[in-house]
């Protein structure tokens, strides 16, 4: 089985089960019938009209980069035992990556510009491009991305822009008709049409999952594109198929809106995703029977569903509510938990410092415990806020051709500036930022996580060297730890 994700992936199509009403108990007796049976397919093109403006083409461009690898030359290490060099046989060797681009889409969930996309999209890249659907073209930005979710937030500079209605994909039912939109193959604003398959899917491809299956394909172009309802509501973003070949073979992927609403509020606020934890590993009760009898085992467990405890992490909430290896999780908050998936979807929903109450069995009795979440880094509160936005700056790294005409290794061109933290500090567009608190700027990410870091520091203060185009170096202070309100007008 092959876990595939297309940079720019994502449509969702299925032909609908085509069923004549009057073939529906013709000549068959119906009194034992529990409910009656749909006689009509739903019409689709309200919510295919609402959500279509709401998706965004996104082309994407990775530019060419020099890597420097460590490799092992035993000649070499002969020699150099010889003459005493004494470099054990290591040796290095440069290789250059060309320039690539790839496309997707996304989804605006503000009228403001914030779009949300997968993190596989747009991680890692150079440069983002943005087309809505009255072919307008911006630059974006990231404003944060998350590898666990595989999702991420962008942001472009435009006013009101149509944003899509966000509804909740708790609500969806198996068989429940969704859309998919999006930009399979380049093909813009292309809509498609499924069911709902299965909820809470867990295929090992992300750290957290709790997928909406469908029936339908996935294709290149349509990663981070939108799900929707027949309301026309975001209920999940594509992200994959799962098949033998790598190509479509009926089933896909979405990311729920109960889990992207926690990532993009996390990344707007902070710039990353302050996850909570209940410190234990485990499993399904289903896996983990399967697995017992497998080594000849035949674990007594009753009939009960849920998560298995495997290990508990000394020190975590977990332990300190005095959950133990073997029990097995039923519900959280008295929302019933059957699977892994489940009990990822909902921990991932709540912050650090939140207190749920578990329901757990333990020797085929049902108990409940409070405890209080904590974050990956182990305390119960919330990292420091900072709002990247709130920079106020567009950065653009240096192209190729930038780098040799001004004799720069690397640097970020300042391509817009509005209101805030670095305008206030007086940094002016067409200023190259080269190292922000000597740490040196060759991508948007350098320059976020230096932010990150300064406002996880006590003087949380930036120290900005730059250099001007005609060659004039400049030293910009940039104080973190004023009154957001002061930085806007």
């Amino acid at each position: 089985m092959k876990v595939t994700r297309f940079v720019g992936c994502c449509a969702l199509f299925s032909a609908a089960l085509a069923v004549a009403p009057q073939a529906w108990g013709a000549g068959i007796n119906m009194s034992n019938q529990v409910a009656a049976v749909p006689t009509t397919t739903p019409d689709l093109t309200y919510a295919a009209e609402k959500a279509v403006n709401s998706v965004v083409y996104i082309k994407v461009t990775t530019n060419s980069k020099t890597t420097t690898m460590d490799y092992y030359d035993p000649f070499e290490d002969f020699f150099g035992d010889i003459f005493g060099r004494g470099n054990g046989g290591k040796q290095q060797r440069q290789y250059r990556t060309p320039e690539q681009k790839a496309t997707g889409s996304g989804v605006i969930i503000s009228t403001d510009g914030y779009i949300v996309t997968n993190n596989h999209v747009v991680g890692g890249t150079d440069e983002i491009n943005v087309k809505l659907n009255d072919n307008r073209e911006f630059k974006a930005r990231i404003i944060g991305t998350d590898k666990t979710t595989d999702l991420a937030l962008i942001k472009i500079e435009a006013k009101d822009l149509p944003a899509i209605t966000i509804g909740s994909s708790d609500d969806l039912k198996l068989g429940e008709w969704v859309l998919a939109v999006g930009n399979p193959f380049n093909l813009t604003s292309t809509v498609t049409a499924g069911i709902v398959s299965a909820k809470a899917r867990s295929v090992g491809a992300n750290g957290i999952e709790s997928f909406i299956q469908t029936d339908a394909a996935i294709n290149p172009g349509n990663s981070g594109g939108a799900l929707v309802n027949t309301k026309g509501e975001l209920v999940g973003i594509n992200d994959m198929i799962i098949s033998q070949t790598g190509s479509y073979a009926g089933y896909g992927f979405a990311i729920p809106t109960s889990i992207m609403n926690k990532v993009v509020d996390d990344l707007k606020k902070f710039g990353t995703v302050q996850r909570a934890i209940i410190g234990i590993r485990g499993s399904d009760v289903s896996a983990y029977i399967d697995s017992e009898k497998d080594k000849g085992n035949n674990p007594d467990l009753g009939t009960v569903d849920g998560v298995y405890v495997s290990e508990v992490e000394d020190g975590s909430s977990a332990s300190e509510a005095g959950i133990q290896k073997g029990d097995v999780i039923t519900a959280i908050d008295g929302h019933r938990i059957n699977k892994m998936a489940e009990l990822q979807e909902e921990v991932s929903k709540r912050k650090p410092g939140d207190k749920v109450s578990i329901t757990y069995m333990r020797d085929k009795k049902s108990y409940t415990k409070s405890l209080t979440l904590r974050n990956a880094q182990g305390t119960t509160t919330v990292i420091r806020e900072v709002d990247i936005d709130d920079m106020g700056v567009s950065l653009t790294p240096l192209t190729n051709t930038l780098k040799t005409q001004l004799n720069l290794p690397y640097g970020l061109e300042v391509t817009a500036i509005r209101n805030g933290a670095m305008e206030k500090a007086g940094i002016t567009k067409g200023i190259i930022i080269l190292r922000v608190n000597d740490t040196p700027m060759r991508e948007r990410k350098d320059f976020d996580d230096a932010v990150r870091a300064a406002n996880m520091s006590s003087d949380r203060t930036l120290w900005i060297r730059a250099i001007t185009k005609s060659g004039i170096k400049k030293s910009f202070t940039v104080d973190l730890s004023s009154d957001k309100k002061d930085n806007k007008k």
